[in-house]
């Protein structure tokens, strides 16, 4: 296991917010002490709030996101318009909607560290876009223009932290895009008569400014930005003694959480000043809460509490936290009868600090991580009292799925002696399978459809089910609610705990995503059955296309453990003609149909993820030939090309490193190395002789895309020439409309004409892009094969190069095929197959 748990520098160990503890994650442990105490308290006598947005995760600035949170103890929230889902993925092959959920979690797992919230728009990353106008309308601006008015006035930020200027010196579109909106959310939250639909639960909310966080990437806009006016900074470098970090390490560690995004990030020590220029509001003359209240004075009738507090932080002792409870307990007192949202908010977070101060323990675990509409599930409660003082566990209340029957006779909680419980849930017959509720709907083109009544919550998943305990100190009492989770013991990694998942009785699943037939023979198709339920008997069938066939119809099933699988083989026979459309696979199950997948997406640094796609795949009838029959792959940050060439019924082998190095590469018609390659494997960069040897021996060598971002091979772009035998210059050029017009430099070119005569038809129903990280400058020996270009921009060869060298052919190709193939577009196998058999059709 990679997780690093920061070690005992201060106090304690870096301290993780109240979410952490409501919310824990599968990887970190939350080690409470003096230190989260400590934290706790200064932080309730703090009333102010910022909210920092931009466009995807890893654009925020985790160290202004700790200089505010853990510093200055501001509210502090970080608003990504979108989860991430067009990025690139360096530990897996999961794309879109499983690349958002991934990078959802990572956000997430960020904010625990840096103690910033999360929130979401309904915005979609759809990839890289050159202009904001593209994003805008992609985005149906008024929409996601709403959501980050509600976000507003949810969160009532004082001060609004832009990380981009919205011009086009940001770059990527929804760069710019998140910088215009957030301007103008500004103004509209404040405003009645925009978005008054949401004014039924919320209020008008006027921030006091609108900051811009200046960055800069390149020496001159470093230059542009030195002198613009009402220019204040925060050193995000100080040293925090009791947590024992900097916020700049502190920003390191949360920054390192993008693993997807290769974002590991150094624990810089040293000052470290972040700029910050006015925007819009009242201009900030010192400092960025110039002129905004941030103590209980801000509240009416707030002084008193504010005192308490100062008291109850100045007579705290880390020795005995619980003798601040009494203090805390005055301070419940006042807030009881408050209802202003200041005193609601804290009244929440005081029931936390006095439960930590207290030394309360409150978990609810299910027995099993699953639960499975219509059968009863076991819930086991415990509650722990590890101070001296008398606390009684009054009642236990569960919210969110019924069937759950509360606990309502109260139990004394003897010092340190666990006081445990078990509830019998009635899980709903008709409950609906957990999922990212983003996930839930069809999309809407560019945005998530989520109703307005659940977009209050758009973070992660929300647990399945809730508990709120009550406890009893004296006279008083205070709320603690925590997730009904599932709490193991591993025996390599130590005990951890998991989201409780609502499953189906069975689960079915496609070997693969897309199935292609390049002919007419008929090819055999498994169904993998998986019980989530003991003794699970029934049938499945495939339902096809008109004109496909499956044999036999249906195939009976019968399942004793929950947990086991069985696999059911069917043959499918294509149409005769060229066509495309769905595999579905159906369970009947007492009578139901049922066609739910259950995929589990495992990373060491974020909690286990299942999702419920439907059991389905493209079947694809294309008249496509592949004469390279044995091909040897390597494998870089991860992608599905592997499974595509096999549908083409090549036999392919994944190379190790030492296979890089040793292996008898003769016996391969052609070699391809996948995406990232030669940024992540080591092993290929050395031996890049080994490679062009065998294309010289007759071999086709294919090379697809890598990237020049520092954190891969040092970031050194020389090392990038070296990818072919002759040289070349990976540049940053991509087309990102994948419906842009391709054309061919040499119409009569062997790659266009064999084995497949390329058709306009082949480059139809692309996804996302055409390509990305084109080469920029190339050796004469190289040919371009294609010719694209977004619109109003010039022409770019560099996105498929091929060379001759001796015997055999080196194909570049920028191209993403990583994505084409695995979404089963007809015409992406049958260039991919011309690129791969390219030695083989010149030798015909």
């Amino acid at each position: 296991m990679s997780h690093r748990v920061p070690g005992l520098h201060g106090v304690l160990c870096l301290p993780l917010l109240f979410a952490a503890a409501a919310l824990p994650s599968h990887a970190q442990k939350n080690l409470y002490g003096a230190a989260e105490i400590r934290q706790s308290l200064d932080r309730l006598n703090v009333l102010g709030t910022v909210l920092m947005i931009a466009a995807h995760p890893d654009d925020e600035n985790t160290a202004l996101i700790a200089a505010f949170a853990r510093g200055r103890k501001y509210r502090t929230g970080y608003l990504s318009l979108t989860r991430g889902e067009g990025g690139q993925n360096l530990i897996g092959a999961e794309q879109g909607d499983e690349m958002g959920v991934i990078r959802t979690q990572e956000l997430l797992a960020a904010r625990r560290i840096d103690g910033g919230e999360q929130f979401f728009t309904r915005a979609i990353d759809f990839g890289f876009s050159k202009t904001a106008a593209e994003t805008l309308d992609k985005w149906k601006r008024e929409e996601v223009l709403g959501d980050i008015v509600r976000v507003i006035r949810e969160f009532r930020p004082d001060v609004i932290v832009l990380r981009f200027s919205g011009t086009p010196r940001d770059g990527h579109g929804q760069h710019q895009a998140s910088a215009m909106l957030g301007k103008e959310a500004f103004a509209a939250a404040a405003d009645p008569a925009r978005f008054p639909e949401q004014l039924t639960t919320l209020q008008p909310w006027q921030a006091k400014r609108v900051v811009w966080n200046v960055f800069a990437f390149t020496p001159q806009q470093e230059k542009e930005t030195r002198d613009l006016p009402n220019r204040v900074s925060i050193d995000t470098g100080i040293f925090d003694p009791v947590l024992g970090y900097s916020y700049g390490e502190i920003a390191g560690m949360s920054r390192s959480q993008h693993r997807s995004q290769a974002m590991g990030a150094p624990e810089r020590k040293g000052a470290q000043p972040n700029a910050l220029v006015h925007v819009a509001g009242d201009p900030a003359a010192q400092d960025l809460f110039d002129g905004i209240d941030t103590t209980w004075n801000r509240a009416p009738g707030g002084a008193p509490i504010g005192e308490r507090l100062a008291a109850a932080a100045r007579e705290f002792r880390m020795e005995d936290p619980s003798a601040s409870v009494p203090r805390l307990l005055e301070v419940r007192r006042l807030l009881d009868s408050r209802q202003d949202p200041w005193s609601l908010r804290k009244r929440a977070e005081l029931d936390e600090t006095i439960a930590l101060a207290a030394g309360l323990w409150f978990d609810v675990s299910a027995a099993s991580p699953q639960a499975v509409p219509g059968h009863p599930a076991r819930l086991n409660v415990q509650a722990v009292n590890r101070s001296r003082l008398t606390v009684r566990l009054a009642s236990v209340a569960f919210v969110g799925a019924p069937g759950a029957d509360p606990v309502s006779t109260p139990r004394d909680l003897p010092p340190n002696h666990p006081v445990n419980l078990t509830v019998t849930w009635a899980v709903p017959r008709n409950l609906s399978y957990t999922q990212p509720f983003w996930l839930s709907r069809p999309k809407d083109g560019a945005l998530y459809t989520v109703p307005a009544a659940e977009r209050s919550a758009m973070a992660g998943p929300l647990p399945v089910l809730m508990a709120r305990a009550r406890f009893e100190l004296g006279d008083q009492s205070i709320d603690i609610t925590r997730p009904v989770h599932h709490r193991y013991v591993d025996r390599g990694e130590g005990e951890l705990t998991r989201p409780l998942e609502v499953v189906p009785p069975v689960a079915l699943t496609l070997a693969e995503k897309s199935l292609i037939f390049p002919n007419r023979d008929r090819r055999g198709i498994d169904v993998q059955v998986r019980a989530n339920l003991p003794g699970v008997s029934g049938a499945v069938r495939l339902d096809l296309p008109p004109g496909w066939t499956a044999q036999p119809a249906s195939r009976p099933f019968t399942i004793a453990g929950a947990g086991e699988e069985t696999t059911l083989s069917f043959n499918i026979t294509p149409a005769q003609a060229e066509s495309r459309g769905k595999a579905v696979a159906v369970a009947i199950l007492d009578g139901r149909e049922s066609s739910a997948g259950q995929l589990t997406i495992r990373y060491p640094h974020i909690p286990p993820q299942t999702l419920f796609p439907a059991a389905e795949a493209d079947v694809v009838r294309v008249n496509a030939t592949l004469l390279s029959r044995r091909i040897a792959y390597v494998m870089g940050a991860g992608d599905d090309v592997p499974a595509a060439l096999r549908q083409l019924g090549a036999d392919v082998v994944l190379l190790s490193d030492d296979d890089l190095a040793r292996a008898d590469l003769s016996r391969f018609d052609a070699v391809v190395t996948g995406v990232r390659a030669y940024n992540t494997r080591a092993a290929l960069r050395a031996n890049q002789q080994r490679l062009l040897d065998f294309v010289r021996a007759g071999g086709t060598m294919v090379v697809q895309y890598n990237v020049l971002e520092g954190g891969f091979m040092g970031g050194d772009p020389k090392l990038l020439e070296k990818v072919g035998p002759y040289p070349m210059k990976i540049g940053r050029e991509r087309v990102t409309v994948e419906e842009a017009p391709v054309t061919y430099p040499d119409p009569r070119h062997i790659l266009l004409r064999a084995p497949n005569e390329l058709r306009s038809s082949d480059f139809e129903g692309w996804v996302q892009e055409r390509g990305l990280y084109f080469a920029s400058e190339w050796d004469p020996q190289y040919e371009s094969i294609f010719e694209s270009h977004d619109p109003g921009e010039n022409a770019l060869k560099g996105g498929t190069l091929a060379a001759r060298l001796g015997k055999g052919v080196y194909v570049f190709t920028a191209y993403s095929w990583f994505r084409q193939l695995p979404a089963g577009v007809p015409g992406a196998y049958r260039i991919f197959a011309n690129l791969v058999s390219a030695a083989k059709a010149g030798q015909q």
